[in-house]
């Protein structure tokens, strides 16, 4: 295993089971990706309001959402990189509103952990530098997170 994976839920909703078959998503991600290197990444869960104010502060957009990532690979204006070689690989963290995740799911008429797989497969290729702003950047992203999605298991 190539990931190491920090879950933290202050919702207390997702099941021990739930987070062990998201963790396993995530290695399969990482070895599609060609995440060779050991690398560190978080899974928040949170409830409507957390991810409003997440939102609200560092999007400027005042309403929840899904799923937000937070890069740490990349650089923002006036940061220092940290370069060691006993250091792995800090990925970054995702941020997902189970809220979102149930209504999503019946919205689309699949499972919760479907929704919550894409979600966190979604964040997931963010921290990778993978975006969806252009159509060409879209189909890109959205096939590779149906790649991911449909090998593991969890179809539409």
């Amino acid at each position: 295993m190539n990931l190491l994976i920090d879950f933290i839920d202050e919702t207390k909703e997702v099941t021990v089971d739930q987070q062990e078959q998201l963790e396993k998503l995530l290695q399969m991600a990482a070895e599609v990706e060609g995440i060779k290197e050991e690398a560190e990444v978080s899974v928040t869960f949170v409830d409507n309001d957390r991810i409003q104010e997440i939102n609200r502060e560092y999007r400027k957009k005042d309403k929840p959402t899904d799923v937000i990532s937070f890069a740490l690979e990349e650089m923002g204006k006036g940061e220092l990189q940290i370069i060691g070689q006993e250091l792995p690989r800090v990925l970054g963290d995702i941020i997902i509103s189970i809220p979102k995740t149930h209504e999503q799911a019946e919205e689309y008429g699949h499972s919760f952990l479907r929704e919550l797989g894409f979600l966190t497969v979604h964040g997931f290729l963010h921290l990778l530098g993978y975006d969806h702003e252009t159509e060409e950047q879209e189909k890109e992203m959205f096939g590779k997170q149906k790649e991911i999605l449909d090998a593991y298991g969890l179809k539409r």
